[in-house]
């Protein structure tokens, strides 16, 4: 979801990433759902994008599957919403999804990841986002879009199973579940370490890709690097 205008209008934005089995009945939710609560709708892909769908980028490259589709989407989301001329990127992420990725980063030992923000709005190279349901269980908005006849039993992407993400979701549901208050625990600990790291530089400065001209830590950006890898 983007914002756009002085109003804070909304567009919503859905990136098609060409997963056969999947992507086609999320699109037509999509659809469905914007229709009915009346905000304009765009579809990006990555066909448009890079020249392929994910499932042709991914043949030989399955288990690289959420590293490549990631980037892509990032990608894909910010040139969409510049498009239409947004202020602000809004994800749904959700407490669940945050306190997945707190605990992966941890795992990873990835600090720069860890106490990263894309919520300020401190650099102009980059759109600013917001995580409004951030602080909210996924249950808890399953449960309201039941009520509300909005939720929809959807596929899950056929790649998930090469995903750590996967993993750590069901370690922290067995977790949650056990010991109630460890996602909010979680968060609250990014937040400690955020607070001990603010001053020290823990992110590489950013340059300008020299091939794109996008913002990255590197003489070339994340997607030029995936380019050049898959022979785009």
């Amino acid at each position: 979801m983007a914002f756009t205008g002085a109003a804070a209008s909304l567009v919503a934005i859905t990136v098609d990433e060409g997963i056969a089995g999947y992507r086609a009945d999320t699109l037509r939710a999509a659809e469905i759902l914007t229709e009915r609560i009346g905000v304009d709708h765009r579809i990006v892909s990555f066909r448009e994008l890079i020249g392929d769908d994910l499932d042709t980028l991914l043949i030989g490259r399955e288990e690289q599957a959420c590293t490549i589709c990631g980037i892509l989407r990032k990608k894909a989301l910010a040139d969409a919403a510049r498009d239409a001329g947004a202020t602000a990127i809004a994800t749904g992420h959700n407490l669940d999804d945050e306190a997945q990725s707190v605990l992966m980063n941890a795992f990873r030992g990835d600090l720069p990841r860890l106490v990263r923000t894309t919520g300020t709005g401190t650099s102009e190279a980059f759109l600013p986002r917001i995580q409004p349901l951030s602080g909210i269980p996924e249950k808890e908005i399953a449960a309201y879009l039941f009520v509300q006849g909005l939720f929809s039993v959807l596929p899950e992407c056929p790649y998930t199973k090469y995903a750590l993400r996967a993993e750590v979701r069901t370690l922290l549901s067995d977790y949650e579940c056990s010991h109630p208050g460890t996602m909010q625990n979680l968060m609250k600990s990014k937040k400690t370490i955020e607070r001990y790291c603010a001053g020290t530089p823990v992110m590489e400065p950013l340059h300008r890709c020299r091939e794109c001209g996008d913002p990255c830590s590197g003489a070339l950006c994340q997607v030029c690097r995936l380019r050049h890898l898959l022979g785009k």
